[in-house]
């Protein structure tokens, strides 16, 4: 085949898949609104229209979005069922039940629990797949699973989870899939957030990146509306850039990460061995907690103050570094600890304000960008069911059009 044949097909597929990353958003569109938005002709996009309902891509949609005129038809992804949206963790299982085209069919889900063994953690996702199953139980149901820590989503297999207490790795995708009979997605707690806020967020950059400060430190890149994960699947490891090569040992066998210093843990623990060497401090009735330390900084405690500001300071540090290399100037902050404030949210501005790539005539819209996250918390956990789009996207139209340029 023709180097020009080659160009054609994976042209095709690239508007193909404009046209489906759209629809994915939209729900519902017409033809005139789908040329709108991917600029392309209503000719070309008809033709990609019809070549998608032919490959089962599409459905039409009975919904008239014309004001005027006749009914030109609209269009929706042909869903291939529900998706049950999971976001697993020792401690904590959040579920959201939606449809194929990520719409929320029930509120966000949240169960408090203590796993102690990866048999229990197999368990607890079959109970919330069979108690899921019952809402409509003539409609298929695939399982979009976020699990916190290390994960191979080629594989299937969660590496490590660093708040378990156990440390072999799981073969979640085999045991779940050959079990329940069903399909399932899975990748880390952090691409869920970006994938969320690159599906359902119209304001979010070809790339940017989202951060999560929470029990540690985590984050994902978006480069050019991919997720970046790295042929190790290590990609977004921030929390172990290292802060103070003569501090705290860390978990990762380095010392001084910045998870030593500013994640929620680590905080929580620099707390309790504050109050011990406190007189009178009555540790044993004071529950140092994620609640009691955001209450205390608020609250003008001086020793929570300095720890949580020169944990801003560490976490601004490890931004300043970043945006050097990578010159990504959109970063979403989601977790707990965003529950600082604005005075917290201040001092990691400050360390960040210097960037040399911020320019004096550096637009709005490329100016260094630092925000906490907009999404509810149950959008934030819709967001691994996307997992079912970019799969669409990578290993749908892509292998299509590879095989048809051999």
């Amino acid at each position: 085949m023709s180097l020009f044949g080659i160009n054609n097909q994976f042209m095709r597929s690239h508007n193909k898949s404009v046209i489906i990353s759209h629809l994915y958003r939209e729900k519902t569109a017409s033809k005139s609104t789908l040329a709108r938005l991917s600029q392309l002709s209503i000719p070309a996009v008809s033709n990609i229209l019809d070549e998608l309902l032919a490959e089962g891509y599409l459905n039409r949609s009975t919904v008239n979005l014309h004001t005027r005129g006749n009914n030109g038809g609209s269009y929706q992804i042909a869903a291939r069922g529900n998706i049950l949206c999971l976001n697993i963790s020792p401690f904590l299982i959040e579920s959201v039940l939606t449809d194929g085209l990520v719409r929320p069919l029930q509120p966000l889900q949240r169960l408090k629990t203590q796993i102690m063994t990866p048999q229990q953690l197999q368990q607890e996702i079959e109970r919330q797949y069979h108690h899921d199953r019952q809402y409509d139980p003539q409609t298929p149901l695939r399982i979009a699973l976020s699990v916190h820590g290390q994960v191979n989503p080629r594989t299937g297999v969660s590496e490590r989870m660093p708040q378990a207490v156990w440390h072999e790795p799981i073969e979640l995708r085999y045991l779940l899939e050959e079990k329940l009979g069903t399909r399932l997605l899975l990748d880390n707690d952090c691409v869920m957030l970006a994938l969320a806020e690159k599906w359902q967020n119209p304001a979010s950059a070809n790339d940017f990146c989202v951060i999560n400060l929470d029990y540690g430190i985590g984050s994902s890149f978006v480069i050019d509306r991919e997720i970046y994960r790295g042929n190790l699947f290590g990609s977004g490891q921030i929390g172990h850039t290292i802060i103070d090569p003569d501090g705290t040992a860390c978990p990762c066998g380095r010392y001084g990460c910045l998870e030593t210093i500013a994640s929620l843990s680590s905080l929580k623990k620099r707390a309790r061995m504050q109050l011990k060497m406190t007189p009178d401090s009555n540790l044993e009735q004071t529950p140092i907690d994620t609640a009691w330390l955001i209450r205390e900084f608020h609250g003008g405690n001086p020793e929570v103050r300095l720890m949580v500001n020169n944990a801003a300071r560490a976490v601004g540090l490890s931004l300043y570094n970043f945006l050097n290399v990578l010159n990504i100037n959109h970063i979403y902050l989601y977790g707990r600890s965003c529950k600082f404030g604005a005075d917290w949210l201040n001092i990691i501005h400050e360390q960040t304000h210097y960037n040399p790539f911020d320019g004096g005539n550096t637009t709005r819209e490329n100016a260094t960008q630092i925000v906490v996250g907009s999404l509810t918390r149950q959008q934030q956990v819709m967001g691994i069911g996307f997992l079912y789009a970019e799969d669409i996207l990578k290993n749908g139209l892509f292998q299509k059009a590879e095989a048809a340029a051999k």
